[in-house]
């Protein structure tokens, strides 16, 4: 019930139920858990501390996401090719819905713009809200 009231609380349950979800998928395929990263950033977002840290770490690595764009939005080849280029490989679970290119590309450009329209217009709310708490 709380849940259900508190937004933030709501989004960790889904994030612990993604990750379970996961869990379940790998050890099905018989493959060792060696660490679950959760991490709540933007696929947008290229300086996602905890990603970064598990791709610095070298070594064979399997990244098992949900979906394409939880690992990265954009340049999802490039993070695979790099994961793949030490012995590794990123496996998707749920593959994308939208299979033509042209498509999935206009798709992540304006969830793009999107994104940063959206930040901004949060961006000068948390700076008037601030501006009228120091006033008031």
């Amino acid at each position: 019930m709380l849940a259900e009231n508190n937004p933030k609380q709501r989004h960790e349950i889904s994030l612990n139920t993604q990750a379970d979800r996961l869990q379940r998928f790998a050890r099905g395929h018989g493959w060792a858990i060696d660490e679950v990263v959760l991490e709540t950033a933007s696929g947008l977002n290229g300086k996602r501390r905890k990603l970064l840290r598990v791709l610095g770490q070298g070594g064979r690595l399997r990244l098992v996401v949900e979906h394409r764009d939880r690992l990265a939005r954009f340049g999802f080849e490039m993070v695979e090719a790099c994961v793949r280029g030490s012995g590794g490989e990123v496996v998707v679970i749920e593959p994308d819905e939208i299979e033509d290119d042209l498509v999935r590309d206009v798709t992540e450009v304006l969830t793009s713009m999107c994104a940063r329209l959206y930040g901004k217009r949060s961006a000068a709310r948390r700076a008037q809200r601030a501006l009228e708490a120091a006033a008031g």
